[in-house]
């Protein structure tokens, strides 16, 4: 290229200042070419963004956002901040995915955990009456108890203030915080008084002729009242962890990473799969391979066909993929493989060596 090519080539104004200071100079040819790689970086750069702006406009809302975390994620590391916690059991044994309306009992199974609740009831302020709460469900009561979790080890108390935290989570999660008979208050308090009602049961085993079984509600106390008239949402100021789910959390608590939980904050399934991995990955040794017919169990509560589930299912795993590509986890017709893999690709960060051996021993 000549270099009145070049010369033509630059257009920045910046560039094009420097271009005339260097106008007389005997290294000005030098200098030419050395501004028109600068130039042409940046027209390069500029295009891949507008290309990637392009991809992004014709993605649909769930996979913008999924992409956009993606990009949050790869530029700026985990800190504490973005860091909240669950119970590890309720990571490998997860809630009901959708309203199990009437029945007053769930009963999840993997591997040697298992999770059993059941359904309770909660006084009624306005009435006096106790009145029955269903099943905790869905993406929201998981969301709940993330940041009831998080709220609890953080402050190590098993009392977490509810009323002006909550609403800054939803925010936080993507939610609009509205009010109303379908307003999202309504319905993550819904869920916190269906989880404050429960009892859960956890049933242990290893593998041979021991097993232990635990039987605890999430939270001693819930204190409501009637806010806002008759028709008001009966709400709590603070809620109260069971001590023995709060001593069991604090010794069993899962990282995860607010980023990758707000990406998939509209689906149970998603949120159980993104638990579930963080867990596995935390410890694994060996590769983890698992049928169709165990994945099935785990995560295909609402797939009476194993054909449908594992349609629906590959979908999740791809999308948990687009947010974080690197991860060691792959499908096949056999069904699911996982792999050990270095701790910059884990979801949360890696368990220090001495509790991992010790993780692996037990799980042996």
């Amino acid at each position: 290229m000549s270099i009145e090519a070049k010369i033509a080539a630059i257009h920045d104004e910046d560039l094009l200042a420097e271009l005339e200071a260097a106008r007389g100079g005997f290294l000005f040819a030098v200098i030419v070419e050395h501004i028109a790689h600068r130039q042409a970086l940046r027209d390069a750069e500029r295009a891949e963004a507008g290309r990637q702006q392009d991809a992004r406009a014709a993605m649909g809302r769930d996979q913008r956002r999924r992409d956009a975390v993606r990009m949050v994620i790869e530029a700026e590391p985990v800190t504490p901040d973005t860091i909240q916690h669950i119970h590890s059991v309720l990571a490998l044994c997860g809630l009901p995915y959708r309203d199990p309306g009437d029945e007053r009992e769930f009963f999840r199974e993997y591997g040697r955990n298992t999770l059993s609740i059941l359904a309770g009831r909660l006084k009624n302020p306005a009435t006096g009456q106790m009145e029955l709460q269903g099943l905790p469900y869905g993406p929201k009561a998981r969301l709940v108890l993330l940041h009831l979790c998080t709220e609890a080890v953080r402050q190590r108390s098993p009392t977490v203030e509810v009323a002006d935290s909550l609403s800054g989570f939803m925010r936080e999660m993507g939610f609009a915080v509205t009010g109303g008979e379908r307003g999202t208050i309504r319905q993550f308090k819904e869920q916190l008084h269906r989880l404050a009602a429960c009892t859960m049961q956890i049933g242990l085993w290893d593998g041979q002729s021991r097993s232990s079984t635990i039987t605890m509600p999430p939270f001693r106390q819930l204190d409501l009242w009637r806010v806002g008239g008759q028709d008001g949402i009966a709400w709590s100021k603070t809620v109260q962890f069971h001590q023995d789910f709060y001593d069991n959390l604090v010794q069993h608590a899962l990282p995860v990473d607010i980023r990758a939980a707000r990406a998939f904050s509209g689906s149970a399934r998603k949120l159980d799969l993104l638990f579930w991995i963080g867990y596995r990955l935390r410890s694994l040794q060996r590769p983890l391979r698992l049928s169709w017919d165990i994945v099935h169990k785990q995560f295909g509560a609402d797939n009476a066909s194993l054909r449908s589930f594992r349609q629906a299912f590959k979908a999740d795993v791809a999308h948990v993929k687009e947010v974080f590509p690197k991860l060691p986890i792959s499908l096949d017709e056999a069904g699911l493989q996982l792999m050990p893999t270095d701790p910059g690709t884990l979801l949360v960060p890696p368990k220090p060596a001495r509790r991992r051996a010790a993780a692996g021993a037990g799980a042996a």
